[in-house]
């Protein structure tokens, strides 16, 4: 099963990679992993995905927890939440069809055009994975040049929150 867990840690050099290598250690892979500082510039937030059954993400969980860097985690799969992630691809349109076509595509994916050069177009499009996979795929695949993902970003819905 699909877990996104979202941890505090401290904002020092070598915190990523001590996360990082507990996953590798135990041979758990990490399919997305997006950090950032918070509104504490001591603290990051990082939101990681990663797949297992219940006891492989409580053990993961317990692993953590054990880390000096990490301050707090929760697994937002347990409950309701939202999940993001941002995508700019770049698109190749040289003829009019195929800018038309882009067009209409961004607008029913609720995208935008954010660079026009010439031959090319890059789009912006933020949503859940299934949205942005969804519309790579609607791409004919010969025109698309470059995709960058940023991975997803995810907070609790409600009253349901990571703090201090």
């Amino acid at each position: 099963m699909r877990h996104t867990i979202s941890i505090l840690l401290e904002n020092e050099a070598g915190a990523l990679s001590r996360v990082a290598g507990l996953f590798s250690a135990r041979g758990y892979n990490i399919e997305s992993l997006t950090v950032a500082p918070t509104e504490d510039p001591s603290i990051s937030r990082m939101t990681l995905v990663t797949r297992g059954s219940d006891n492989i993400i409580e053990q993961i969980t317990k692993q953590l927890n054990k880390l000096v860097d990490v301050i707090k985690l929760i697994d937002l799969t347990e409950g309701t939440h939202i999940e993001r992630e941002l995508l700019l691809v770049k698109i190749k349109a040289s003829t009019a069809h195929q800018r038309e076509e882009i067009k209409r595509l961004v607008d029913i994916f609720r995208g935008r055009i954010i660079d026009v050069a010439e031959g090319n177009y890059t789009i912006e499009m933020t949503g859940t994975g299934d949205k942005v996979d969804a519309f790579i795929k609607a791409i004919e695949a010969p025109l698309i040049v470059e995709v960058v993902r940023s991975g997803v970003s995810g907070i609790g819905r409600g009253n349901k929150s990571l703090h201090l």
